[in-house]
């Protein structure tokens, strides 16, 4: 008796252990919710990232500010600032020559245009005469290229080219001559005050160039084209503040546009000053990082409190199964039933009986359900995918809700006493039968009426309790599938009320029930997921995604981007213990490297998809990013001379070509792999085997 007593008492301690753990859960869950739920707005600068964020904002802000002044000639036209930067380590050349409010010439090569520009600066305003020569060098045989026109000053800046293509090979020097006048027409034109001519000569050497080695890939110009390098640029001149601001507006847009490569080898062959040019890149980087990326981490990221375990998975599912069987009069079998929340997907499992009061197929029982756990996950910011498998057993799983067949007939219509009495059959047949006959007339009608629907089918059966009315529907609108903002609930309700209304006196005590389905939906818009995955042609399986909030998490789950961000979160998970321990390095290292100069962002969602802690990724791709700049700024001279000097112009393309296509290989390879363990079949074998070994074959 003592025995049997300590044997209850162990039961009823572990049903109180059970029962202490799942109110624990459930509390927590509670507690999450709540907090996932909040209407009040938060404290803008709550988080680390929000700070990030507001600094970014600032210094982007003052960034144009300084860029606009500079540009707009509120700051004047000193070139203090150039001189000063130029006697400092910033400036790894000889200082500039501070000519402040005196003319002067720039004059450099545009390759790409074939063509010198020339330029004259700090001009009073007139007319400027403007005049170049150019001579071959040991050559006095030629008389040289001499061109000259006449502008009018805008601004203080003259501005006249120099073709070069049609010259041959050799070396050439350049004078370029500027007269200011009072007049277009020279013949009665004065020189102005301050006008008087000034000039400039530099040496330069002309090659032909085309391809070289490379000249046989497909991106490489094989033409033949003139290129300039200057010899004997002379002594630099300092650039005036307006100066350096319109040239940041230049290395803005090079960079935007090709790259930070692009910017500083167009800099530097117009000779500003490398410190100007790291600044603007440096800025560019900073903008871009310190605003969009904690953009992206805010979108992405989630509190390490708001995060749910497995336990906590498992029992927001199973109470979301509860609440929909309910809603659906379906019955669960909790013994069969099956979730396993892996490191990849969240496998879910539902075999469940049909009743009397059933009125969903199994499609619409696993659209139903589907779409019930990813709202709950959408709330809790679980987006793992979700794979659903659902199965009917038992004796009703045979209806069809399309046909009516076997719409309200249960178990206890398998047995039926001997003796039935059909008088009240055969009484209320007429009845049925013109109720029936009015509803589909009230389909026809209600179709008929509507410009924006088509019936494509449809089918009505009655008994002395209940008309049940399945309608199948396409909208008839182009490109409905983008365009045809009704829900199927929204049909259902108005075709539901439509034919109540018209068939008021004849419904009586019979339940109308109204079941409508659209014809090109799919299950994902049904369920209302916010990225799908199919199995592949032969499997119908789908895992799908919960819907991410705003116009960043639609970007995030549009096909391309969410395959990539999955895949590569993929190869993350897949190199944890290597992230872990090189990930700072190896990030600083990425975009770092010349081709990926322009990596900053890139880099930064690598390490937000590689988890990695939000203050080290933004360490790690600040100190890439400035490493990058400075390095381009100050070796670009020498990295054209290196490349132009062994006719490797198309060496980082090159590399830039086969550093992607290695990089969309490998991704493509872990995608496929990605792909098989997703849909891995070893569990929903298991889940149909144990369904054969409770029910038989039959189910």
């Amino acid at each position: 008796m003592g025995e049997q007593n300590i044997e209850s008492t162990e039961v009823a301690d572990d049903v109180d252990i059970e029962q202490r753990s799942t109110d624990k859960v459930a509390r927590e869950l509670s507690e999450i919710r709540r907090r996932r739920s909040k209407t009040e707005k938060k404290r803008f600068l709550s988080n680390k990232e929000d700070y990030v964020l507001f600094a970014g904002i600032g210094y982007g802000l003052l960034f144009a500010l300084v860029i606009f002044c500079m540009s707009s000639g509120v700051l004047g036209s000193s070139t203090t600032l150039d001189h000063k930067a130029s006697q400092t380590f910033l400036d790894t050349g000889e200082e500039c020559e501070d000519i402040e409010d005196t003319p002067w010439i720039h004059i450099f090569p545009e390759n790409d245009l074939e063509y010198m520009s020339l330029a004259g600066h700090n001009l009073v305003d007139g007319y400027a005469l403007m005049n170049y020569t150019i001579k071959e060098v040991d050559n006095s045989q030629w008389q040289g290229v001499t061109e000259e026109v006449i502008e009018e000053v805008d601004d203080g800046r003259a501005y006249f080219t120099a073709p070069f293509e049609n010259l041959g090979v050799g070396e050439y020097e350049i004078n370029f001559e500027v007269t200011i006048y009072n007049s277009s027409n020279l013949t009665t034109a004065s020189v102005v005050e301050n006008g008087e001519k000034i000039e400039k000569t530099i040496d330069f050497e002309l090659e032909i160039t085309d391809g070289g080695f490379f000249s046989f890939l497909p991106f490489v110009d094989s033409d033949s084209r003139s290129e300039v390098r200057i010899t004997d640029p002379g002594s630099r001149t300092c650039w005036t503040t307006k100066d350096l601001g319109d040239w940041g507006y230049i290395l803005m847009a090079a960079e935007l546009g090709g790259g930070r490569e692009t910017a500083m080898l167009t800099g530097g062959t117009a000779g500003i000053p490398a410190w100007w040019m790291a600044f603007i890149s440096l800025s560019l980087s900073a903008v871009t990082l310190l605003v969009i990326y904690p953009i992206m981490y805010k979108i992405y990221h989630q509190d390490t409190d708001d995060v749910l375990s497995r336990s906590h998975i498992a029992r927001l599912v199973e109470d979301t199964i509860n609440k929909t069987a309910k809603r659906l009069n379906i019955l669960i079998d909790w013994e069969l039933y099956k979730i396993e929340s892996r490191e990849l997907s969240i496998d879910i499992m539902v075999p469940y009986k049909n009743t009397d009061a059933t009125l969903s197929d199994s499609k619409d029982v696993r659209a139903e359900v589907l779409r019930e756990v990813l709202e709950e996950f959408a709330i809790f910011r679980v987006f793992k995918p979700v794979q659903l498998t659902v199965r009917t057993i038992g004796i009703n799983q045979a209806i069809d809700f399309d046909s009516g067949v076997g719409v309200g007939t249960g178990a206890e219509g398998a047995q039926l006493e001997d003796e039935q009495d059909y008088s009240s059959f055969f009484s209320e047949l007429h009845t049925l039968s013109r109720v029936e006959d009015e509803v589909r007339d009230s389909l026809d009608l209600f179709f008929t009426r509507r410009s924006d629907v088509k019936m494509e089918g449809a089918v009505v059966t009655s008994d002395d309790s209940v008309i049940f009315v399945s309608v199948i529907y396409r909208p008839t609108q182009r490109f409905a599938f983008f365009r045809f903002k009704k829900t199927t609930d929204e049909v259902e309700v108005e075709l539901y009320r439509y034919i109540s209304e018209r068939n008021n006196d004849l419904l009586g005590s019979q339940e109308l029930i109204v079941k409508a389905r659209n014809q090109i939906s799919t299950l994902a818009d049904r369920s209302g997921a916010g990225r799908v995955e199919s199995g592949g042609k032969d499997d119908d399986r789908i895992v799908a995604v919960a819907k991410q909030d705003g116009l960043g998490g639609k970007m995030l789950q549009t096909k391309f981007l969410g395959d990539t961000l999955s895949t590569v979160e993929y190869m993350a998970n897949e190199k944890r213990e290597m992230i872990n321990k090189w990930g700072f390095w190896g990030l600083i290292v990425f975009v770092w490297i010349p081709f990926m100069a322009s990596g900053v962002l890139v880099g930064a969602m690598l390490g937000l998809l590689s988890r990695m802690q939000f203050s080290r990724v933004l360490a790690a791709t600040f100190i890439g990013g400035a490493v990058a700049s400075v390095t381009w700024a100050y070796t670009a001279e020498g990295i054209v001379k290196f490349m132009h000097q062994y006719k490797l112009e198309a060496v980082i393309p090159l590399i830039i070509i086969v550093f992607i296509g290695a990089a969309f290989l490998h991704i493509r390879s872990t995608k496929v792999r990605r792909q098989t363990e997703l849909f891995e079949d070893t569990l929903l074998d298991n889940f149909h085997a144990d369904v054969h070994a409770k029910y038989g074959e039959d189910n």
